[in-house]
């Protein structure tokens, strides 16, 4: 069976360095883990850094990047569906699929198998949850899953969002993404928290340095709809405020850096749920330099599929 490699941590521990060297000495493909480098045109706030892809004048194969226009309405349902391409495809060319990202749901349903239906918008399902209150409708959907997930109920659309899905699998068992078996090693890069902090700040910097503020203004000159850049979260929800005279630059700069400290924390807290679950994460000192590191995570990966043929 094969093994598939994940290499996972929160924002600002080096991801996508270490994926790419590993890549490189494995024969692999990374497949992106991030709900947000789908869309072409948000680079410098995800972080896609894909000039990282290219190693000794070699290009690595990447998928799930640049697949879809910024202001689509991207899933998790959508996301298992793409990896299974993608991952059959490294497979059928022989070579190794390394998961690569932060995206805490993303990788947890592969890594668990979720089994998600394609549910279609039901406009008569949603004009009877009208007149219930986001408390309401947020029972309802506790009483159907366990609320893992807090972006389902981050507004009333994503809300009824997550009960139209609930109420589609409930009535349609048998229309879900399964996902193919497969054996996982998952990887974890980690950093003391004062160290997390201090390399977001450094980051954060770059970021604006090399024209974070100028992308977000390029989306909204093309058409992109203000209030999808605000759910996108984090940089493209505050410098979209700060672009339209909402708040200060300092004010947009101090609260995005809050609010990226606390994403981080938010990763870890998921991180560590899911080793609570039973899902067991190697965790590497990524204060190691990348060659020790990448050293590291081929000896595990080497010992764990050592029985596989291709």
């Amino acid at each position: 069976m094969p093994t598939l490699l994940t290499i996972t941590g929160p924002t600002a521990c080096g991801k996508t360095s270490l994926a790419v060297e590993v890549a490189r000495q494995i024969d692999g493909e990374i497949i992106s883990a991030d709900s947000r480098q789908v869309f072409r045109g948000m680079d410098i706030g995800t972080g896609k850094d894909l000039g990282e892809y290219m190693v000794e004048g070699r290009q690595i194969p990447y998928h799930l990047i640049d697949i879809h226009e910024a202001g689509y309405e991207y899933n998790v349902y959508q996301f298992q569906n793409d990896f299974i391409r993608a991952y059959q495809l490294i497979l059928s060319n022989c070579r190794k699929p390394i998961l690569c990202g932060g995206t805490g749901l993303y990788v947890e349903s592969v890594v668990r198998g979720y089994e998600l239906p394609d549910a279609p918008i039901d406009p008569e399902f949603r004009a009877s949850l009208e007149p219930f209150s986001d408390e309401e409708l947020t029972e309802r959907l506790a009483s159907y899953i366990k609320l893992h997930n807090h972006t389902d109920t981050e507004t009333r659309d994503r809300l009824i969002r997550a009960l139209e899905i609930q109420e589609f699998a409930m009535k349609h068992p048998d229309k879900h993404v399964r996902m193919p078996q497969m054996n996982h090693l998952i990887i974890g890069v980690s950093f003391p928290r004062e160290l997390v902090i201090e390399r977001i700040g450094i980051r954060l910097r770059q970021r604006l340095e090399e024209g974070m503020v100028e992308e977000v203004k390029g989306l909204l000159d093309k058409g992109v709809p203000p209030e999808r850049l605000l759910r996108y979260g984090l940089e493209y929800k505050h410098l979209t405020r700060y672009i339209m005279g909402e708040c200060s630059y300092e004010s947009m700069y101090d609260n995005l850096y809050t609010d990226i400290r606390r994403f981080s924390k938010r990763q870890m807290t998921w991180f560590r749920r899911m080793e609570r679950n039973g899902i067991n994460i190697h965790w590497i000192d990524g204060q190691k330099t990348l060659k020790e590191k990448a050293s590291e995570v081929v000896s595990l990966y080497k010992s764990a599929c050592s029985d596989e043929k291709c």
